[in-house]
């Protein structure tokens, strides 16, 4: 029998079984979110404002006003009027500038040639000479003209400068070796948060040897960038991958054993140590005489500074020895090793502050910042 319903009445209810569609849930009336939200953003919000903050504090910090202090030169001569004109330049300088004498041009050569000063210079009866080498630091080389050109001009002297150690010929700035040392510490702390991630399990040894491991292929990649493909590197390739290899090393043993310390923020801390006060102190934009304090301290010990006087007496003057900065830079890789061991002792012997085995988060590895 079919069911019947009069005009204007509302519709019969559907047939056992049947559902009817639920009804629009009602539009959450917009406000202040609850402190919950508030909570979750600031801990997302937490490393990249330390990460803005902290390379807005050492870039600006390092680079935004260089100017010389105790830099060194020389003046060409060993007569007492060459002595007094040093003396007297040093006097004016308050501070800015060391001044010795050299007796000769070949002597001030030399000393140029192996870093004990930054400019010599040197006056005949026609002409004033700057003796620089600009592949040790161009802005340096640059610097001195500045400094030097005034006093030939108030003696009445045209002025020329001999270059004794030029920068490369795909170099023209001479900060090649600098950016190369970039392109390894990024892919040095980005290489560490990835091997702590697949590492945490396994033994020891093998958490060091694929360190070792993956240190010698980031080098190599750097390097066959450097040269050959832009051929910014005019002798000692060999010695430079071995030196970058060193330097990698060193920068993803400190990596992996800081992970199980510090989590998610091991990515931040890296950036700190291997950016912001590594790359700010290395001395490849400005030398340690044009660094405020803080950065000309850093650079006497810190692993940027090493690798990049070890990289440049390699390419630009073969000869100069670089123990000290080899011995920095494995001072530092031996420290990474230290670092690894005592952690995973702690974590055997349950006393570690932290999970060893804790894993790399999505948003960890996202967190990776290039310089």
């Amino acid at each position: 029998m079919s069911a019947h319903r009069t005009p204007g009445s509302p519709p019969l209810a559907l047939a056992s079984g049947s559902s009817a569609s639920p009804s629009p849930t009602p539009a959450r009336p917009l406000g202040v979110p609850g402190a919950a939200f508030w909570k979750s953003l600031a801990a997302h919000l937490a490393i990249p404002l330390f990460l803005a903050a902290g390379m807005a504090l050492s870039y600006l910090g390092a680079f935004h006003e260089p100017a010389p202090h105790d830099l060194h030169v020389a003046v060409v001569g060993d007569s007492p009027a060459s002595m007094v004109f040093a003396q007297t330049l040093d006097d004016r300088a308050d501070g800015k500038l060391h001044v010795e004498t050299t007796p000769t041009h070949a002597s001030a050569e030399k000393l140029v040639r192996d870093g004990d000063v930054a400019a010599a210079y040197e006056t005949t009866a026609t002409e004033a000479t700057l003796v620089v080498a600009s592949a040790a630091s161009d802005t340096t080389a640059a610097a001195a003209q500045k400094i030097f050109l005034p006093i030939a001009y108030s003696q009445h002297l045209p002025f020329t400068v001999d270059d004794v150690v030029p920068v490369g010929e795909h170099d023209s700035t001479g900060q090649g070796l600098f950016f190369l040392m970039v392109a390894l510490s990024v892919g040095a702390y980005a290489s560490a948060i990835a091997i702590a991630a697949v590492t945490a399990r396994i033994g020891i040894g093998w958490r060091m040897g694929i360190a070792a491991l993956v240190s010698g292929v980031v080098a190599a990649i750097g390097v066959v960038v450097a040269e050959p493909v832009f051929q910014m590197i005019p002798n000692g390739v060999w010695g430079i991958w071995l030196v970058s290899w060193l330097y990698v090393f060193g920068i993803i043993a400190i990596g992996v054993g800081l992970h199980p310390v510090l989590g998610k923020w091991t990515t931040p801390a890296l950036t700190l140590l291997f950016v912001m006060l590594n790359v700010t102190s290395c001395g490849g934009i400005f030398a340690a005489p044009f660094q405020p304090a803080l950065f000309a301290g850093l650079h006497t010990f810190w692993n940027g500074a090493a690798f990049i006087d070890a990289v440049q007496s390699l390419a630009y003057f073969p000869g100069r020895q670089f123990g000290f900065d080899g011995l920095r830079l494995a001072l530092w890789a031996t420290a990474g090793l230290m670092l690894i061991v005592v952690v995973h002792g702690w974590s055997v012997r349950r006393t570690r502050i932290a999970d060893e085995t804790l894993a790399v988060t999505r948003d960890e590895e996202e967190q990776v910042v290039a310089a």
